[in-house]
């Protein structure tokens, strides 16, 4: 059978594949929705269908395990371990932990719920808050993926990580109107020479990375200091959330399925063990290199002239003293094209969801320059204020859908989805009164177990949990119409 590559933006099903009622909005096809990393490999890889096992389970399981890293492996999310790390100095790997749980952690817990779900697909773990609502969370989701925070920081982040150093007279406004006029123009107008940076930066930028990682612990910049107000399970979380992997899991597991597919593994069990497999091989990855660039911060906590830097510039410093100017310029340039390529991606894949969302109103091109020159304008405040911005909006949205996480990997033990429903609406509430000031609500909120971690939502989130599993479940209602059913993907 003669073996047909899939066009940009869209992955075929294998028509025997089990999830193939559950996950496509169409009859042979869907338009994945990856993280803000991925985009930038994701545009260049191309899922060939084909009949049969064609990779034994383990070879299949290594394949997808790396591919998924090179999706959530991004120059955008570098910037955060080593500025965690100079803030928690001796405490950095506390500071991980909390920085893994919400961005590696979570991120594998949703891909392995999303398959591994009773429902199958995005719905069965966004479903349990309701339809509506359930949709509404998917939209936040790419709003968030896309212009509101990681298609402006795409720009910020280059900029500030060389382009202003390298080229001192060029201001940001100028930056980004040449960022995002070629973003929009191939956008628009695809080309192959997107999908060949895509394919060859990220290996590159792993290797640059690793070189990084390997001098900083032969020879490190100093010692960790022992930072006395330092909070590092709060700054870990904090920084964990801003990477936008852990929101990013739950849509990306539907390029996983088709992969699986693709190889011929078309069950359930099958497409539940590979995709959960590839999904710790992908974790196991990440949580190496972060955890490397961490330590890497916490070696300058105690030198002065680190003290005040903002994140790119941080990483860039680290870099200048470990790998010199000349490794300072490899990875601006690496960083340039790979924000590049992720600015057109993930605009692409807005432009896609909101054509499909409103089907066909919202036209596709319409759709892109919108949100390009929302971005634009959004990227000349700086990637510091950028930053700020996504703190609430994450601490707010990450919350209910940990729960919804957490809640569907039990649904075996806790079978009434009303128990994640009630789990979902209370974190929600607890994590709107510790993030926005409410008054004498926000002085409560802030007396929690946990709240001085950035986790005083868990213990209101438990006992909506255990209050929702006793109340009636709703009157399910059978879908006839599949594209209704499978909207949320």
């Amino acid at each position: 059978m003669k073996k047909s590559a899939i066009p940009i933006g869209i992955i075929r099903f294998s028509r025997n594949c089990e999830y193939v009622n559950i996950c496509t909005v169409r009859k042979e096809c869907f338009r994945y929705i990856p993280g803000e990393a991925g985009m930038k490999s994701m545009r260049g890889i191309e899922i060939m269908e084909q009949n049969g096992k064609t990779r034994s389970k383990r070879s299949a399981i290594i394949i997808m395990g790396l591919a998924l890293f090179a999706t959530q492996f991004g120059a955008g999310n570098l910037i955060f371990p080593p500025f965690l790390g100079r803030d928690t100095g001796s405490s950095w790997f506390v500071g991980f932990i909390g920085f893994f749980l919400m961005d590696v952690g979570l991120a594998v817990a949703a891909i392995i719920a999303t398959v591994s779900n009773k429902k199958g697909g995005v719905d069965g773990v966004m479903g349990k808050m309701g339809r509506i609502p359930g949709k509404a969370m998917v939209t936040a989701i790419i709003i968030c993926l896309g212009p509101l925070i990681a298609i402006p920081r795409t720009a910020a982040t280059t900029y500030e990580m060389g382009v202003k150093l390298l080229i001192p007279g060029l201001p940001q406004w100028a930056f980004g109107a040449i960022f995002y006029g070629i973003a929009l123009l191939l956008v628009i107008r695809p080309t192959k020479v997107v999908d060949i940076i895509g394919n060859y930066l990220t290996p590159i930028l792993l290797a640059v990375m690793v070189l990084l990682i390997v001098i900083g612990i032969v020879n490190p910049i100093d010692e960790a200091a022992i930072l006395a107000n330092a909070s590092p399970m709060h700054d870990g979380i904090v920084n964990g959330y801003q990477t936008l992997d852990g929101i990013g899991g739950v849509p990306q597991t539907l390029m996983m399925i088709t992969a699986a597919c693709a190889y011929g593994y078309t069950t359930k069990d099958e497409i539940r063990q590979t995709v959960s497999g590839s999904a710790v091989i992908s974790g196991t990855l990440l949580a190496l290199v972060y955890g490397g660039l961490t330590y890497l911060g916490s070696t300058i906590s105690g030198i002065a002239e680190y003290k005040n830097l903002e994140q790119a510039p941080l990483l860039m410093a680290i870099t200048n003293k470990l790998l010199g100017s000349y490794g300072v310029i490899a990875l601006t340039i690496i960083v340039l094209m790979a924000c590049l390529t992720t600015a057109i991606g993930l605009s692409a894949v807005v432009g896609d969801y909101f054509k499909d969302l409103t089907d066909g109103k919202m036209q596709y091109k319409h759709t892109v320059v919108a949100v390009i020159v929302f971005s634009y304008i959004l990227s000349n405040f700086g990637l510091s204020n950028i930053i700020a911005l996504a703190g609430p909006i994450l601490s707010i949205l990450y919350p209910p859908l940990i729960v919804l996480v957490v809640m569907t990997l039990l649904e075996k033990v806790v079978k009434n989805d009303m128990a994640a429903c009630v789990g979902a609406y209370v974190s929600l509430l607890a994590s709107l009164a510790g993030t926005l000031p409410m008054g004498a609500i926000s002085d409560m909120a802030a007396k929690l177990p946990f709240a001085a971690d950035g986790l005083g939502w868990i213990f209101p989130a438990v006992i909506g949990c255990v209050v929702g599993a006793f109340l009636p479940k709703p009157q399910s209602k059978k879908v006839e119409n599949l594209k209704a059913n499978v909207n949320l993907d």
